[in-house]
């Protein structure tokens, strides 16, 4: 009984260590998949930004505000579409385009169902808030008259928080809604380590003295009527992704972990188990990478 107790025991702990293992793999690893992400979404962009004519318009005291003269076709989904900049929280990320579940996990997500930042109407903007990089962890502290500086292949705009950020359900739609004039909306989930519920900032763009929005661009849908699509809803593409690396890189963790075990429990030196615990650990990370993807939306 003693031996049986024991052997629960260990099983217990070893569980218990991989589980904060995965937990703190989600909070710091997944980072890693995102800055690779954003170094290929940033040379992506600059190269679509170098391929776009530009004029620049000054007025005033308003911001400058450098724009291609036609609206271009919507970008492919998983493309770079921007570069957004908040000072005030630090943020400063390449955004893509869709928000679904592989997409968010390389940096902010353009909604497509919602012009362009700088477009008329209501550009939306989704973001992670404690993984992948989490674009958005403090978006909370963002104030009234805080700036909101995005680019994109139609020019670099400029955004001021009209409102203090607030908190709606996952199943609302009217934060998605068009509007009248140019409006900016960013999402992420709160509270922290949660989804359940979705955090708001909306911000209104300044424009130069006399000058307008650019005009939506054709291919754009649903943007002229009241969106019915819910936050959770836009935010829960499938990935496709198959279960079977997850099976598969499973099985290794198991091999390589009894392996290790079986030669430390022989061998009960430290070189032994320093020897072991590099090869564990590596395919460790990768069935973390695979079991993390096959996973719903997270936070």
């Amino acid at each position: 009984m003693r031996n049986v107790v024991g052997l629960v025991g260990r099983i217990f702990v070893t569980l218990g260590l991989l589980i904060l293992l995965f937990v703190a793999y989600q909070l710091w690893g997944t980072g890693v998949y995102e800055s690779q992400q954003q170094d290929k979404l940033a040379s992506q962009f600059q190269q679509e930004i170098r391929k776009q004519p530009t004029t620049t318009t000054t007025s005033g005291t308003a911001p400058a505000v450098t724009t291609t003269t036609a609206p271009t076709p919507a970008a492919p989904q998983g493309d770079a579409v921007g570069h957004i900049v908040i000072p005030k929280i630090g943020v400063d990320k390449y955004v893509v385009q869709g928000v679904g579940v592989p997409d968010l996990r390389k940096g902010p997500g353009h909604y497509p169902n919602t012009p362009m930042p700088g477009q008329a109407g209501n550009a939306a903007i989704a973001g992670h808030r404690t993984t992948y990089g989490a674009p958005f962890n403090r978006l909370d502290e963002l104030n009234v008259d805080d700036q909101i500086q995005i680019t994109t292949t139609q020019g670099t705009f400029t955004y001021k928080v009209d409102k203090q950020p607030y908190a709606v359900q996952p199943t609302q739609t009217d934060v998605l809604a068009p509007t009248t004039g140019a409006t900016l909306t960013l999402t992420t989930c709160t509270p922290k380590f949660s989804a359940s519920q979705r955090l708001i900032v909306q911000a209104a763009l300044v424009l130069p003295k006399d000058q307008t929005p650019l005009p939506t661009a054709a291919t754009t849908p649903a943007v002229a009527t009241k969106s019915t699509e819910s936050l959770a809803q836009a935010e829960s593409a499938a990935t496709g992704t198959s279960l079977a690396p997850t099976y598969l890189w499973g099985f290794f963790v198991l091999i390589v972990g009894g392996l290790w075990w079986l030669v430390f429990h022989r061998y009960q030196r430290w070189t032994v188990w320093l020897v072991g615990v590099i090869p564990f650990l590596a395919v460790l990370f990768v069935f973390y990478v695979y079991l993390e993807r096959v996973l719903p939306q997270n936070y």
